[in-house]
């Protein structure tokens, strides 16, 4: 038996200070059970269980909807509920209410260490057929495009340039270009490639540079092999795509107990992308029970308006969701797209969190349809008209028993803290969530929600904040739901592989070889 852990405690703060920040940490757990009640995405069972007993079994009114109303609602409710969130994050009673608690949290877990740890150990002894290795993994933050490590990828282009090298890849001022031929224009050959020719790892330089590290996804340093390689819609249908993302699976499949939640990206530029991205799917049969699918939508509103792309927020808008509106009716309408939504679990926001913005979104935002300005609308506004149209989705196809989707953006990874109220109130998980560890309270209200957070340490030293300053172990301790994620191999990893069984005296004789 584990040794309990039991806390008094002696306030050092007016008893009603304590009791009226706990009423407003109560507060926003139930806007949050609002909003996600709405949308149908998950609560924590054990959150809900214990705040209604804190309201002795009478609902607490939030204007919760059991159906989806026939009139717009009004926006107000959100104006309110993000009002009240920069209110619980920055007013300081609660504020020290809320860091007590989480220190308290970890003082508990480094006692239950000491009481406990070898008992732990010795009980995991004793579960037959289970170690780290043949559990069930889940990877729920990698992106499609960067899902191989370098290796890999090289080893796949040489085979490539072997095996296809007439195929036409590219159309270059109307004129079709070989994959010879494309790289005969960059003077290489499958013999000149290395994985430091491919030069796609993040290094130093990437640091705070997430322009450099989009770079990187760049073959070479050359947008066309990206293009050639890693896309989707090109000029041959996405076809080297999809035969080395089947190699993954096929990895995943062979060692059977890891699994991973893949991010395909929709731009919102056309209303044909969905049909094009659910085309390469079944045309490359890029099924495994091992993957399941999220798609991304890049927050690059701004680019296309200045393309005259998109001539507002609404056309954007449109493209991304008007074609899942319409299969969910009708899903003759678009078959391939009925059978690929059919794998698709959610929605993730993407791009740069720390661009300034310099728009706060209210009541007196533009609706999208009058969003004409050159600037980018805010973190807010991508993720409140993203959860609002995916609640309507998500109503309509529980009414013809189809799957429905929820919301995982990327969250708190850099950029201001009220990221990170948004994706609280209207998010299932997020990814990275950094900036929880300057924000005391919120990272006490993703305690008690329960909110996944998808973490990335060796993505976050590339990028954002050096490994050994992640706060994973610290969220962890405080028993935050955190999980393991590589986001993107490509560029953070060197390996798939953890160990190796080559023996000592042959291993010294390779590395004597290569040293002289």
């Amino acid at each position: 038996m584990f040794e309990l852990v039991f806390f008094s405690h002696t306030p050092q703060v007016p008893f009603t200070d304590l009791l009226d920040a706990a009423k407003c940490v109560v507060k926003a757990l139930f806007i949050r059970e609002k909003y996600i009640a709405l949308s149908m995405q998950s609560f924590c069972r054990t959150t809900a269980r214990y705040m209604q007993e804190e309201l002795g079994g009478q609902p607490l009114d939030l204007n919760t909807f059991e159906e989806m109303p026939e009139s717009s609602v009004s926006a107000g409710g959100l104006n309110q509920s993000l009002a009240f969130g920069f209110l619980i994050a920055y007013f300081s009673n609660r504020k020290s209410f809320c860091y007590r608690r989480l220190q308290y949290l970890s003082s508990k877990f480094q006692m239950h260490i000491l009481l406990n740890e070898m008992k732990e150990l010795a009980a995991q002894k004793k579960v037959p057929h289970r170690d780290f290795y043949n559990i069930r993994k889940v990877d729920t933050h990698i992106h499609a495009s960067s899902c191989m490590n370098q290796k890999h990828l090289l080893r796949f282009i040489k085979r490539a340039m072997k095996k296809y090298p007439g195929e036409i890849v590219h159309v270059e001022q109307s004129r079709g270009q070989t994959l010879l031929e494309v790289f005969e224009s960059m003077n290489l050959t499958a013999f000149d490639l290395s994985v430091d020719t491919l030069d796609m790892h993040a290094d130093r330089n990437t640091f705070h540079r997430f322009d450099k590290f989009n770079s990187k996804y760049n073959p070479i340093g050359e947008s066309i092999l990206r293009e050639i390689f890693i896309k989707t819609d090109n000029h041959v249908e996405g076809k080297y795509f999809g035969h080395i993302i089947k190699e993954v699976m096929a990895d995943l499949e062979e060692s059977k107990y890891q699994n991973v939640e893949l991010r395909l990206s929709i731009y919102g530029r056309s209303r044909d992308e969905w049909d094009k991205l659910a085309q390469w799917a079944i045309k490359h049969k890029v099924y495994s029970d091992n993957v399941r699918w999220l798609v991304q939508v890049p927050r690059l509103f701004d680019v296309y308006h200045t393309k005259k792309q998109l001539s507002n927020f609404q056309e954007m808008l449109e493209n991304i969701f008007m074609p899942l509106f319409e299969v969910t009716v009708n899903p003759s309408s678009h078959p391939q797209l009925h059978l690929f939504l059919e794998h698709v679990v959610g929605f993730d926001s993407v791009d740069d969190e720390s661009k300034p913005e310099h728009h706060i979104f209210n009541l007196d935002s533009p609706k999208p349809v009058n969003w004409m300005e050159e600037d980018n609308p805010p973190y807010s506004y991508y993720l409140y008209y993203m959860y609002a149209n995916m609640t309507v989705l998500n109503h309509l196809r529980r009414q013809r028993n189809l799957n429905s989707f929820v919301l995982r953006p990327h969250c708190g990874e850099a950029g201001p803290i009220h990221h990170l109220v948004s994706g609280f109130m209207l998010s299932e998980n997020i990814s990275h969530g950094l900036l929880l560890r300057k924000a005391p309270v919120l990272q006490y209200l993703y305690y008690l929600a329960q909110i996944g957070i998808a973490m990335s340490p060796l993505s976050n030293n590339s990028l954002f904040l050096s490994y050994h300053r992640n706060p994973l172990p610290e969220y962890l301790s405080r028993g935050l739901m955190v999980s393991l994620s590589t986001d993107d191999p490509l560029q953070f990893h060197f390996t798939k592989v953890t160990s190796q069984t080559i023996p000592s005296d042959i291993k010294m004789v390779l590395i004597t070889s290569v040293i002289s």
